[in-house]
């Protein structure tokens, strides 16, 4: 069921709203700012990875973009401090029969969950890691 809100805002922030709105991508007002709330509390209480408490558990997939050689695939081993839920290897992407893709979810203490994501920043090939963490949640599962 849904509920209507509304708020404020001044007359420059009011005209410039839709455009904001469109150039995120976005084609509903009301789920821009549900997701830009949620994502603003998050950030709020968490922080990202590199800022998050170090006993701080965190889930969300780590996004790893790399050149490999001929069916070379940059794998994440499993440790004791960080699970691997899932691991998923893409290549020959796009324009370049060379760039590679790895997409890995993870979960653990954001300081083990850290040490993986430099680690693969520090690896031989690699251009770009990013880490996407997954939404909070405050109550229990589905």
């Amino acid at each position: 069921m849904t509920q209507v809100m509304s708020f404020s805002a001044d007359k420059e922030f009011a005209s410039e709203f839709d455009d904001l709105i469109r150039k995120s991508g976005y084609k509903n007002r009301s789920r821009f700012i549900r997701d830009a709330a949620l994502f603003f509390a998050e950030i709020q209480q968490k922080g990202d990875l590199m800022n998050m408490k170090d006993e701080e558990i965190v889930e969300g997939h780590l996004v790893v973009h790399y050149q490999h050689g001929s069916d070379q695939k940059l794998m994440v081993s499993r440790t004791d401090s960080v699970e691997v839920a899932a691991y998923h290897h893409s290549s020959r992407l796009g324009h370049s029969c060379h760039l590679s893709v790895d997409v890995v979810h993870v979960k653990g203490e954001a300081i083990h969950v850290r040490r993986v994501y430099e680690q693969l920043q520090n690896t031989l090939n690699v251009d770009k890691v990013s880490f996407i963490s997954a939404p909070m949640r405050q109550e229990g599962c589905c």
